[in-house]
Order: C-alpha cells, then structure tokens, then sequence
C-alpha cells in the first residue's frame, strides 16, 4: 500500500476592512510610530468593528473563497477543523457555525486552542485524519477577532493585535510533497505570563471582574518574548536538522507575527537572509492562530512546488513548535 501524505491544496484569507493605524493607537494610550515600530514591527492592523459580528465571520469568509479557488464540492467536505482562542461563543463550536454558513452537509467539525500556536497544531491534527485513510477534504481555518479580547487602554499590548482569518484545504496524495514532519510542545509553567484571567470556570464573569479589566489578554512581555525567541528557534532548527534542510534549501520560513525581533532571532538562528522570511506583521500584526496562514495567503504567488518551507509558533500555555511542509503547487499558476 502506498503511502498517504496530506498536501496543501489551496489557500484562502480574509482581513476586515477597517485599519487602525499607529496614529490613531497614540491617541488612545501614550505611544507613537516611532515605538510601537521599534519594539513590536507594526504599523497598522485590521479590525473588525461591525456591531454583532465575530471570529466565525472571518473565517466563514476564508473558507468560502478557499472551496472557490480550489473548486471544492460543500457536500465533499469530510471535516472543518478551527483553530482560535475567541470564539464567538463558550459553546457551541465556532466550527460548527461555519459548517451551517457554508453549507456542509457531510463534515464534522470542531474547535483546536493552542492561541498563537494553534494554526501549526492544526496543520498536523488535518496531516492525521488525511493519514488515516478515511478523511479527503479537510478545511482547516485559523481565526481570532484579537480585538474583542484586547484593552486599549493599555499601552504594552493593545499595539500588538489584530484580527483576520485564513485557511487551508487539506488532501490526500501519494507523492512526497505535503505536511512531512513536525515538531510540537507544550509547556503548561507558561500560564502566569500570558492568559486572560476572568471568564473561564475558574474565574467566571462578573461585575468585578468586568470593572477591573480581567477579560483582555494579560501578557509579560520580556518574560514571553525570552520563551518565545528560544523555542521557536530551537524549534525550527531540529525540524531542519532532522529533515537535512539549511539556509540553501530552505525555500521559506513562516514564522509567528508576534513580534519583529523574534522573527529576525529565528532568522538569525537558521542563518537565513530576510527576504526568505515570511513578513507581514507590519500590515496586520498578531492575528494569533491567523498569522501562519495569512503570510500563505499574502505570499501564495512567490510559492513554487517543491519548495520547502518551516512554520514556526509560540502561543500561551505555552503551546511552541514547527512543521516541515513541502509546497503542493505553483502558487502563480492558481
């Protein structure tokens, strides 16, 4: 029996339409351009600001011109699968609305949170259900509405955010391209540094915890960016090593757009130029669980079959890993 790899067969995304500028960030909170650029990267972000409408949109949106450039059938679907840590609800699923808005009959469907490093985890949970033999067509989406959980009035986070959606088709093939490897961790001792600290069971919604802004992202910034700079670097150079991929065959890194110094830290680590650095954090800032698939989408044209390419995370929990992907197709040609 030949062997069953799961290849990327197309790629769609959506980002809002509303930018919100560091200009208009520095008459919220005391910061300006000059700042917000020299330590995080950004220079605007999207945002979704239309009254009632949340993560599922985005994706919804995503996911619709995905099954649109790759001609996909809804009743083909076998199964969605959601990464995001903003829900549009505790329950039910946000994958399971988006199975109603796009009219999948056939498909289960569920919800991944590993925050920002839930896009990587997502590529080889669809790699395994394709694996399995049993599974033709997967959707897997990556989708936060960052703003719903950010606070502007604060200063050390609320430049960095930014909402968006992307997604990936997911197929069989028995050729050697596709999700080849990955490398995965979690670390639950990351907790005190970077969570949200009211609204779950633990500390459920009230008067108190609305009052004292307890349901934005709390974040200690040198602390996750230490992590962050040395997991993801450790990370991305063993699934090279392993893989007997360098700075010569390495088509693409596609690195987390949390922050522009760690980027260029993992960069550096793999001794690899800029230009073969995925970056568009200066466009949308941290989409969380969207930032992996948004640099696909931006960048899909520049991709060639054949080419190798390492997505590489840090999230809380902390939640950190790459996976080895080799591309399925000219992205010229689509």
């Amino acid at each position: 029996m030949e062997k069953i790899n799961a290849v990327i067969t197309g790629v769609g995304g959506y980002v809002p339409d509303y930018v919100l500028t560091n200009e208009e960030i520095s008459k919220m909170v005391d910061t300006n351009d000059e700042w917000i650029m020299t330590r995080i990267g950004v220079k605007e972000r999207r945002i979704l600001n239309e009254e009632g409408l949340g993560t599922s949109y985005m994706a919804r949106k995503a996911a619709k011109q995905l099954m649109q450039r790759t001609g996909a059938n809804p009743d083909d679907i076998d199964l969605v699968i959601v990464a995001t840590s903003t829900a549009d609800y505790h329950f039910p699923s946000t994958a399971s609305i988006l199975c109603d808005k796009l009219g999948l009959k056939n498909a289960f469907a569920f919800d991944l949170q590993a925050a920002c490093s839930g896009f990587l985890y997502l590529m080889e949970t669809a790699a395994s259900f394709i694996r399995s033999g049993r599974y033709k067509k997967v959707i897997i989406v990556g989708a936060d509405k960052m703003s719903s959980v950010t606070d502007y009035t604060d200063r050390s986070t609320c430049p960095i955010f930014g909402d968006g959606a992307a997604a990936f088709m997911v197929e069989p093939t028995t050729e050697d391209y596709g999700i080849m490897d990955s490398l995965l961790k979690t670390d639950g001792k990351g907790l005190p540094f970077l969570h949200m600290k009211a609204g779950g069971s633990v500390c459920p919604s009230s008067y108190f915890t609305i009052d004292n802004h307890m349901h934005y992202v709390y974040q200690e910034g040198r602390t996750v960016f230490k992590y962050a700079v040395s997991n993801m670097s450790d990370a991305t150079a063993a699934v090279a090593e392993r893989n007997s991929l360098d700075k010569d065959n390495i088509a693409w890194v596609i690195p987390h757009q949390a922050n522009m110094r760690i980027i260029d830290a993992v960069a550096h680590r793999m001794e690899l130029p800029i230009e073969k650095v995925m970056v568009n954090i200066h466009r949308y800032g941290n989409t969380s669980a969207a930032t992996l698939p948004l640099c696909i989408w931006d960048f899909e044209e520049k991709l060639k079959k054949g080419d190798n390419l390492i997505f590489t995370a840090f999230g809380a929990g902390f939640t950190w890993g790459a996976v080895y992907v080799k591309w399925g197709y000219d992205g010229s040609k689509k």
